[in-house]
């Protein structure tokens, strides 16, 4: 594998933890977020990824590229919860509020995973620089 693929694949990985910190963002901002119907509710977004594999038939290809993207954006399927909020200007005529489906713990640690993925491809980035850089230093001796 060609050392500039690896920052294509690095790189691709920092983009999809981006978007997967987005979504944990968006998630953590509409927690607390109440509607009047159950269609209505915030449902929590999911990032799902999906492996890029090119030529995947000889890996040991210097043309082969890999990586990550982002498949889609999915609503979480958890249920929402109701709570009797009569005293509420969304509240049905049943006096029931729709809270949004997010735990807040939950996304919590999908942030210090997505953080922690995102560091990981950083220092790849990196690393790979250093070993470009040696690599021209031991050709100008």
């Amino acid at each position: 594998m060609a050392l500039d693929n690896i920052f294509g694949i690095a790189g691709s990985a920092l983009n999809a933890q981006t978007t997967r910190m987005n979504a944990v963002a968006s998630n953590l901002a509409n927690a607390s977020t109440v509607a009047g119907t159950e269609k209505d509710a915030f449902r929590g977004k999911r990032t799902v990824f999906r492996a890029v594999l090119e030529d995947v038939s000889n890996p040991r290809d210097v043309n082969f590229k890999g990586g990550v993207k982002v498949d889609s954006i999915q609503d979480d399927p958890t249920s929402v919860r109701r709570m009797s909020d009569p005293g509420n200007p969304l509240a049905d005529k049943d006096g029931y509020v729709y809270l949004s489906n997010v735990n807040e713990m939950t996304e919590m640690v999908e942030m210090m995973a997505a953080s922690r993925s995102y560091q990981n491809n950083v220092e790849v980035v990196n690393t790979a620089r250093q070993l470009m850089l040696r690599t021209l230093d031991l050709t100008r001796s």
